[in-house]
């Protein structure tokens, strides 16, 4: 039995080593240019190289997104910056467009391609012709069904990776131009507005300036909203129909998603690879994950039904804050040295959720200011404090749960 590698996001520096802390066995991510992820923090060369040297000394593969759509004035741009990625010989360069395909074969060529889901790949015919052209991992297009990609897997020698946890476009593996049409900014060359997001109402031509809700209540609709996906009951399915990785979006979310989502994944997956036949998810995985800021789960259409993928809102279940990050613990004092995220204050309770280790609750009896050595009421975000606590991972994250 293979046990599918765990796919994670890396947005920045941070992002990508919190994911190694937590299990991750392969992350994805940007440079600065040519992602379809323009707003988040990305890489430069330089950082590149850095979380490059620290994923392999553990044994992590780090992919690398070149999936934009690129009109003539950017693919002009692209050749440096693919001889860079050869030279620093990434495991995988991700890519949607044929003509970026084109340049990485040419200046890239000792880099293993990988089929961006932006290709649209819904069928195994397309799958051939993709490995045929040298392409060594295909990202299935998210609207399939389990019987799908397991038809896919059947008739296909190259790996197989899918979508498991996270935010759905509305245009699923598609190429959305609502962005571009509303305001100027190009979902697929990264810029994303995420205009489908926003409240819409409709208007009556001879009723100006008269609003009339598509749902019930009065605020607007959203009727492009996407539930979130969440696959991790079907890990089972995914591992027998022998997909070889399991991806995890979110290069634009928080550490703590990143470090709570691949916490449980990487849970459950070595749940089911130790005891297959007695395999249960625990409860306690599925309550991790709504922890996280999410919409409603779906499992999208790896299982269809007659449910709808869309809701008529655009809130989010938000019920923990983050409080603190764990920088390093020092056993001599029995003090974490912790980077503050939001208003921590003496007397609250925060629970401690720690790589690869159980959590635990913690009464915060004590702060002191590491810049200033004084002892404080109260910590806010960008503050660096000394908290006494037992034994602790670095990593490890603080949260609260708020009323």
């Amino acid at each position: 039995m293979k046990i599918p590698e765990l796919l994670a996001p890396a947005g920045n520096m941070e992002k990508g080593l919190v994911a190694m802390e937590y299990g991750a066995d392969a992350l994805y991510l940007a440079g600065k240019e040519f992602g379809m992820r323009a707003s988040a923090g990305n890489f430069s060369s330089e950082e590149m190289k850095a979380i490059l040297e620290v994923a392999h000394a553990r044994g992590v593969k780090i992919y690398v997104t070149v999936n934009v759509f690129p009109h003539n004035d950017e693919i002009d741009l692209l050749p440096p910056y693919l001889a860079q990625l050869e030279e620093l010989q990434v495991d995988g360069i991700i890519l949607a467009d044929i003509g970026v395909y084109r340049l990485a074969r040419q200046y890239a060529p000792s880099i293993p391609l990988h089929l961006s889901t932006q290709a649209n790949t819904v069928n195994y015919q397309a799958a051939q012709f993709w490995e045929e052209l040298g392409f060594s991992r295909l990202v299935m297009a998210r609207e399939l069904s389990r019987e799908d990609i397991a038809r896919v897997r059947k008739e296909t020698n190259a790996e197989i990776e899918v979508f498991v946890h996270g935010a759905m476009c509305m245009a699923y593996s598609g190429r959305c131009l609502l962005s571009n049409a509303l305001t100027g900014r190009d979902a697929n060359r990264g810029q994303c507005a995420q205009s489908c997001r926003w409240r819409y109402a409709i208007v009556e031509e001879k009723r100006p300036g008269e609003y009339m809700p598509i749902e019930e209540d009065g605020g607007g609709t959203h009727i492009f909203n996407s539930k979130d996906l969440r696959l991790i009951e079907y890990i089972p399915d995914l591992v027998k129909i022998g997909v070889d990785s399991l991806k995890i979006e979110g290069r634009m979310k928080s550490s703590y998603y990143v470090a709570t989502v691949v916490r449980a994944y990487r849970q459950a997956l070595d749940l089911y690879a130790a005891d297959p036949d007695n395999y249960v998810l625990p409860q306690e995985l599925l309550d991790e994950l709504d922890k996280v800021s999410h919409r409603p789960y779906y499992p999208g259409f790896f299982v269809p039904s007659g449910a709808g993928i869309h809701r008529p809102s655009g809130t989010y279940s938000r019920d923990y804050d983050v409080v603190g990050l764990v920088e390093s613990y020092d056993q001599s004092t029995g003090e974490a040295v912790v980077g503050v995220r939001n208003r921590l204050a003496l007397g609250e309770v925060v629970e401690v959720m720690q790589p690869r280790a159980g959590n635990f609750n913690l009464t915060i009896a004590q702060m002191i200011n590491v810049a200033t050595d004084e002892a404080l009421p109260e910590a806010h975000a960008n503050y660096t404090v000394r908290i006494p606590m037992g034994e602790v991972k670095p990593y490890s994250m603080l949260r609260i749960k708020r009323d």
